[in-house]
C-alpha cells in the first residue's frame, strides 16, 4: 500500500480558531504529542505574524526531532525570512509559501493579474529554495481557480523548485467529485508531476472536508493537511483522525495508509481540545465521548453477541481501554505510578509524580470511585504551568434563595495571602466579583462554559472560561468535584495568563491577513 503522509496543522490554522491562542509551553507540548502520535510534517505557526509566534515555532523546532517542523509564509521576502529564523534549529525543517490564485482573490485581495501571480510565485519559491530543501507552494483558493490555470501554476512550481504543491479547498466549496477531479486532472497533465508530491487541504464549510480529503487520495493525492479533532477557522479542518481511522479500516478500499500510530488518537484529541478550550461534540466521530457508546436496545444485544455487529473500530485501536486496577484513598504511590503507566503517562518527572499523587489522594478523600478520566483530567489540567501571580487559597461560598448569595474568596500572592468579602446576582458573580477586587484587574467575562469530565454525582467538573482586557484575551480551566471551586479556579487561571500575556512578547492575531 502507498502511504499517505499527515501534515498537521494543529498549531497553525487550528489556532486560527476564534478564541484560541496557544502559549509557547502550550505549543511545544502539543506539538510533542504529535510527535507520538506520528505525523510526518508538523506546521508549529505563522513567524511573521509576531514575536510570540516566531519565539513558539521556535520552541517547537527545538523540542520536536522526528517529524519536519514547518513555518507558513505569504509569498514576500521577510516573511521567508521570519521562517528560516524560526525553524534554523530544527532537525529537519521546511516552509509552507502561499499565494492566491482565484479569479474572487486576483481581483479583490492581490490586485493582480496571472501573470504577475506566476511572476511572484515563482520568485518567491526559488527564493526559498536557496535557504530549504523542503518547500511546499500553495495556490491559495485552489478550489474556486480556473483549472487550467492552476495546472499552470503547479507546472511553475514544479520548474521553480517546489517539493509539495498543496491544493487548498480554502473556502470548503468543492464536492468530492470536483475535488478528486482537480488531482485526476493535475496527475494526467501537468509535466513533471511525478517530480512532487500533491497534498490536499480541506476547510468544512460544507460539511465535506474528510469526505473531500479521501477523494483526493483516490485520485492521487500524497498528503493530506489536517488538524485533531477538526478544529480551525469557520467550521474548520479535515480531522486527521478521521482519515486516518478510515483509511484503517477500509485498507482494501484505498489501499493506502498512513504512519500514525494510532493508539495515541483518544490522548491526542484529549490534550489538544483541553488545551485550546475547545470542547469535543459528544457525537463527533472517533474520539467523541459517544463514538463508542451503545443506547439502543438492539445494538445492545447485538454487541452482547458479537461486537462487530454494531462497532466496525475497536475502541483500543485509538487507544481507549478499560482499566481493572482500581485505585481509591488508601492505594499507595506504586500503584497510582503504575496507573499512569497504564495510563499512557510514563514521561512524568519525580516532581510532577508527587502532584500529581497529592491532588489524586486529595479527590480520593472526597469521591467513593476514582475513574481513569478522573485521573486524566487531575494530569492535563496543570501539566503545563503558567506563572502564578494569584493562587486560590480558600473559597467560602453562602448561598440562600431568600437572600443576596456573598463569597469570601483568599488568594495567595508573593506579598501574601489577600481576603475579599463580595455580594452578587449568583455564586459565581459574587466569587469573580471577589476575585477582581483582590487583583485590582478590570477584566470582562467573554465566555463560561461547564462540563462534567466524569459521570455520577460526585463526577469532577470542568469549568472553562475566557477573559477579556482591552485587545488581549485568555482562557484558563479549572477542574473539581464543586464546581463553584472550578469556576473560582478557572478564573484566577485566566487572569495568570492575561497577566503572562502581558509581560510577554506581543502575541498580535493575524489581523488583515488571508490564510489558506
Amino acid at each position: 500500500m502507498r502511504k499517505i503522509y499527515i501534515f498537521d496543522t494543529t498549531l497553525r490554522d487550528g489556532e486560527q480558531s476564534p478564541g484560541v491562542n496557544l502559549n509557547t509551553q502550550e505549543k511545544v507540548e502539543i506539538a510533542l504529542q504529535l510527535e507520538r502520535l506520528g505525523v510526518d510534517r508538523i506546521e508549529a505557526g505563522f513567524p511573521a505574524a509576531s514575536p510570540g509566534d516566531l519565539a513558539a515555532v521556535d520552541a517547537v523546532a527545538r523540542a520536536v526531532k522526528n517529524a519536519t517542523v514547518i513555518g507558513l509564509a505569504r509569498s514576500r521576502e521577510q516573511d521567508i525570512d521570519a521562517v528560516r529564523e524560526a525553524v534554523k534549529a530544527a532537525k529537519d525543517p521546511g516552509i509552507h509559501l502561499f499565494l492566491a490564485t482565484s479569479p474572487i482573490h486576483r481581483k479583490h485581495k492581490l490586485r493582480m493579474e496571472k501573470e504577475q501571480v506566476l511572476e511572484t510565485a515563482d520568485r518567491m519559491i526559488r527564493y526559498a529554495k536557496q535557504y530549504f530543501d523542503k518547500v511546499e507552494f500553495s495556490p491559495e483558493d485552489a478550489g474556486r481557480t480556473e483549472l487550467d490555470f492552476l495546472c499552470e501554476v503547479t507546472e511553475m512550481a514544479i520548474r521553480a523548485g517546489a517539493t509539495v504543491v498543496n491544493i487548498p479547498d480554502t473556502v470548503g466549496y468543492l464536492t468530492p467529485y470536483e475535488y478528486g477531479n482537480i488531482f485526476k486532472t493535475l496527475k494526467e497533465k501537468v509535466p513533471g508531476i511525478e517530480k512532487i508530491q500533491l497534498s490536499a487541504h480541506c476547510h468544512d464549510d460544507l460539511g465535506m472536508a474528510t469526505a473531500n480529503a479521501l477523494a483526493a487520495i483516490l485520485n492521487g493525492a500524497d498528503q493530506i493537511e489536517g488538524t485533531i479533532n477538526g478544529i480551525g477557522e469557520r467550521a474548520g479542518n479535515t480531522a486527521i483522525e478521521e482519515v486516518a481511522l478510515t483509511l484503517q479500516t477500509r485498507a482494501e478500499f484505498f489501499q493506502a495508509k498512513t504512519s500514525l500510530n494510532l493508539k495515541e488518537i483518544a490522548r491526542t484529541s484529549r490534550l489538544v481540545s483541553k488545551l485550546t478550550g475547545m470542547v469535543v461534540p459528544g457525537n463527533k466521530a472517533i474520539v467523541g465521548a459517544n463514538a463508542f457508546a451503545h443506547e439502543s436496545g438492539i445494538h445492545q444485544d447485538g454487541m452482547l453477541k458479537e461486537k462487530t455487529t454494531y462497532e466496525i473500530i475497536s475502541p483500543d485501536t485509538i487507544g481507549l481501554k478499560d482499566s481493572k486496577l482500581v485505585l481509591g484513598k488508601h492505594s499507595g504511590r506504586h500503584a497510582f505510578r503504575e496507573k499512569l503507566i497504564d495510563l499512557g503517562y510514563d514521561n512524568l518527572s519525580e516532581e510532577q509524580l508527587n502532584a500529581a499523587f497529592g491532588k489524586f489522594k486529595d479527590l480520593a478523600d472526597r469521591k467513593k470511585n476514582v475513574s481513569d478520566e478522573d485521573i486524566r483530567a487531575l494530569l492535563e489540567e496543570k501539566i503545563i504551568e503558567t506563572p502564578e501571580v494569584f493562587s486560590l487559597q480558600q473559597l467560602v461560598v453562602t448561598f440562600d434563595s431568600h437572600a443576596t448569595p456573598s463569597a469570601t474568596v483568599k488568594l495567595k500572592t508573593a506579598g501574601g495571602v489577600l481576603e475579599k468579602h463580595s455580594e452578587g446576582n449568583g455564586s459565581v458573580d459574587a466569587i469573580y466579583q471577589a476575585i477582581d477586587a483582590l487583583t485590582g484587574e478590570t477584566v470582562e467575562l467573554d465566555d463560561y462554559t461547564i462540563k462534567s469530565v466524569t459521570d455520577g454525582t460526585d463526577a469532577l467538573g470542568e469549568v472553562h472560561v475566557v477573559l477579556k482586557q482591552g485587545d488581549s484575551s485568555a482562557h484558563g480551566r479549572g477542574v473539581s468535584t464543586d464546581i463553584l471551586e472550578a469556576s473560582a479556579r478557572a478564573y484566577v487561571d485566566a487572569l495568570n495568563r492575561l497577566l503572562d500575556k502581558r509581560n510577554a512578547p506581543t502575541r498580535s492575531r493575524r489581523d488583515n491577513v488571508t490564510l489558506i
